[in-house]
């Protein structure tokens, strides 16, 4: 009976310990997973960047080439437009840039949550392996089979010899 009771604690202590590195393993495997997600947002940024600039640089090469061709010349008012165009051009690539940082920063933050609450799973199933144990080996103690030294199984063994 004994030896029963010693077994169910030592699976109740190793299920409750590979629980807790389980979960650390997928928490783990999840922040990769986060982290994986923000390197392809970096290169979809950049790509849609790269987009953006040849864009810019079409519609800018486009006004130049009209503002030439109705015998304007590129000073004053039809520069100033060139300008402005450059500029929201630029806005607008920053805006691509900013809005992957935000989503980068977002997934770094997960991975970094996920791996933290790995930790937390491990540190748990430590706890809870602990808890079985004492709570194993306290029902195994059985205090009618105790040897007994006088009056009761806790009296001082010692006693009559002082």
């Amino acid at each position: 009976m004994c030896t029963l009771a010693l077994i169910g604690t030592a699976l109740s202590v190793g299920g409750a310990l590979a629980e807790g590195q389980q979960s650390r393993q997928m928490a783990d495997y999840q922040a990769k997973a986060y982290e994986q997600q923000a390197q392809a947002d970096a290169q979809s940024a950049a790509f849609e960047q790269s987009q953006e600039r040849h864009k810019q640089d079409l519609l800018q090469a486009q006004a130049r080439a009209q503002a030439g061709a109705s015998g304007v010349a590129i000073s004053g008012s039809p520069s100033e437009v060139l300008a402005a165009n450059a500029r929201q051009g630029q806005l607008d690539i920053q805006a691509i840039q900013y809005g992957s940082q935000l989503r980068q920063n977002n997934l770094t933050t997960q991975a970094a949550i996920s791996r933290f609450s790995g930790k937390q799973a491990l540190g748990a199933s430590i706890f809870k392996a602990g808890g079985n144990l004492v709570s194993g080996l306290s029902g195994i103690y059985d205090p009618s089979k105790a040897i007994k030294f006088g009056g009761s199984a806790l009296s001082d063994p010692w006693a009559g010899m002082r």
